[in-house]
């Protein structure tokens, strides 16, 4: 048995599903003002807020700010108790212990808060330690700016090294956010996610539709737009297997959508989905996953029709 969560980690283990704001203001991947803008975004978090989703998960980097401040815009005009996530880029010329902090401070004036619920490490990345960071996390907290922190896109072993140094002060390691989907089963497959189950750690899901290739939207004639669109003709033509095989079992659940099958085997998996919604019924779309469970059949099913794609 996984330990109890620790008190200042119990909304992320209470939460079936978060709000991913990768796509607000982003113009490389996601094309912001191109059939999108500022007012469909407030609609999609209004929309996720409706439908019990509070918990909305950013970054520093995510349009370069733009993201942040969309939320503290949204945050303004809410009654609603809203769990706020963003995360610290650790730029390789980001080497000073004032780094981290500074880059906190930034991100909550951009929000408009002056304390979230959980800060992250946005990625192992070299030259600083693992160590050095997790220390870093650890000051946040002792200052009050975070209620809880966390890591993304780190392994095993990175993982417990910063586990390591957090419990030195008593703080646990509330999450590790990694990209996980039916065409990315990696922490199935190496360990990490049995490893997060027995540290505690709640594994959150970012890209947990694929970009949209899990929507059933796009199709070889239909492709994704801008970076999204790198699959070939080929790869898109093999997936509707899949995507037939979702809306099958999505029938079979009053009529649930291929993303909603695909959203809801995350949360059978053990994990907190975070899908992105840039408008009102991309978010209507996505909470249309909560509240109900595949079948342990219907989970075997989509894993074996999967694992040809899956990593």
């Amino acid at each position: 048995m996984p330990p109890d969560p620790a008190p200042e980690t119990i909304f992320l283990h209470n939460a079936e599903m978060g709000l991913g704001a990768w796509a607000w203001g982003d113009r490389i991947m996601w094309n912001y003002g191109h059939g999108y803008d500022i007012s469909d975004i407030e609609q999609a978090f209004r929309t996720s807020l409706a439908a019990g989703i509070n918990l909305v998960d950013t970054a520093e980097i995510y349009g370069a700010g733009r993201s942040e401040q969309f939320l503290g815009q949204f945050l303004k005009i809410t009654e609603t108790p809203v769990l706020v996530a963003t995360k610290f880029m650790p730029f390789p010329w980001r080497l000073s212990r004032r780094s981290l902090m500074g880059a906190l401070r930034r991100s909550l004036e951009r929000l408009g808060l002056e304390h979230i619920d959980l800060y992250q490490i946005h990625w192992p990345s070299p030259p600083m330690p693992i160590e050095f960071w997790a220390e870093q996390l650890a000051e946040a907290v002792r200052d009050g700016k975070t209620r809880a922190v966390g890591v993304s896109n780190y392994n095993k072993n990175q993982m417990q090294r910063a586990y390591t140094v957090l419990s030195k002060y008593n703080l646990s390691l509330a999450s590790n956010q990694v990209e996980y989907h039916l065409l990315n089963r990696k922490i199935e497959k190496n360990g990490l996610l049995d490893r997060c189950k027995e540290m505690g750690v709640r594994v959150i899901a970012y890209s947990p539709l694929a970009k949209g290739l899990l929507t059933g939207k796009y199709s070889p004639e239909n492709p994704p737009p801008a970076l999204r669109g790198s699959n070939g003709r080929e790869y898109l033509k093999a997936l509707q297997g899949l995507i037939g095989l979702m809306a099958e079992i999505g029938q079979g659940h009053g009529g649930k959508t291929p993303g909603q099958v695909a959203l809801n085997w995350t949360i059978c998996k053990g994990t907190l989905p975070i899908p992105g919604a840039k408008t009102k019924a991309q978010a209507a779309e996505n909470a249309g996953a909560k509240g109900w469970r595949l079948t342990e059949e219907e989970v075997r099913a989509l894993d074996e029709a999967s694992d040809k794609f899956s990593r």
